[in-house]
């Protein structure tokens, strides 16, 4: 299937071969879109992500060249502006921008250790893993709209809305960045700019490797989750690829969970 062909976008968080915007860049490939990538600065962060992308690349069955990758840092204004400027230089449309970063200081990320969050690395949080959204979609508003409309997506978590021990402010930040998406929705819609977020569950990533209760909830999702297992990533990716596709175009400032079930059980299981 090409559900995606002809469309082209931006995928900012792939950090290695195991992220989620890894499998999200390979079901976007194997439907017919294009991508192109940032990292973060530094030649072992460009590396890993190049690492990712070629494995990417791999699982859709296209082939690596001519891999548009371009260094930024989220936090800092004057690096989104040189990598969507850059973006606008070489390609012609954006259809779709995936936002898939989040930053907390580990140190908090631990059971009990919540209420002692000091507030530098709270508001990092929300800086980094939620406001980031709204800057980049600033950016791409223009771009979108030159192209007829378009999908922005971004990473989220079920302890957004329930208590997940360990997951501490990181939790809080992807409240906020939910809550950022549906104002975006709202204020995008009339260009056709539609603006989701994905709850996916656990995986073992190097973002998830912070949360002090990870293994905890991978052990636990299993036993609760309707389906019995943990997600695959690939199933997070083709969602994702539906959501960028015109078979979702009537669906914005939702919040679509992937996670095997597990949000819809009253039984509080140990993550939930």
């Amino acid at each position: 299937m090409s559900i995606l062909a002809g469309k082209t976008g931006l995928i900012i968080g792939v950090a290695n071969e195991r992220s989620y915007a890894t499998a999200i860049a390979a079901s976007i490939m194997k439907f017919g879109g294009r991508c192109a990538f940032t990292h973060l600065p530094g030649e072992k962060n460009e590396r890993r992500t190049r690492r990712g992308i070629e494995a990417a690349c791999a699982e859709a069955g296209v082939p690596a060249e001519q891999i548009w990758l371009r260094p930024c840092d989220a936090g800092k204004d004057e690096d989104l502006d040189a990598v969507f400027a850059a973006y606008a230089s070489d390609f012609k449309r954006l259809d779709f921008l995936v936002h898939s970063i989040a930053f907390a200081d580990r140190e908090w990320l631990a059971p009990g250790r919540f209420i002692d969050t000091p507030r530098a690395a709270y508001l990092s949080a929300i800086d980094i893993s939620a406001y980031t959204l709204a800057a980049m979609a600033r950016r791409a508003r223009p771009l979108m709209a030159d192209s007829g409309g378009g999908s922005i997506l971004a990473m989220s978590y079920y302890g957004s809305e329930k208590v997940v021990p360990g997951y501490n402010v990181m939790g809080v930040a992807k409240a906020a960045l939910e809550s950022t998406a549906r104002y975006l929705a709202a204020e995008l819609g009339a260009q056709n700019i539609r603006v989701n977020t994905i709850s996916g569950g656990p995986l073992r990533t190097l973002a998830a490797s912070a949360v002090g209760g990870i293994d905890k909830m991978l052990e636990e999702t299993p036993k609760h989750a309707p389906l019995r297992r943990n997600i695959e990533a690939r199933e997070v990716g083709d969602t994702a690829a539906f959501l960028i596709s015109d078979l979702s175009s009537g669906i914005t400032g939702e919040n679509i969970y992937v996670d095997c079930g597990v949000n819809i059980i009253g039984a509080a299981p140990e993550h939930a």
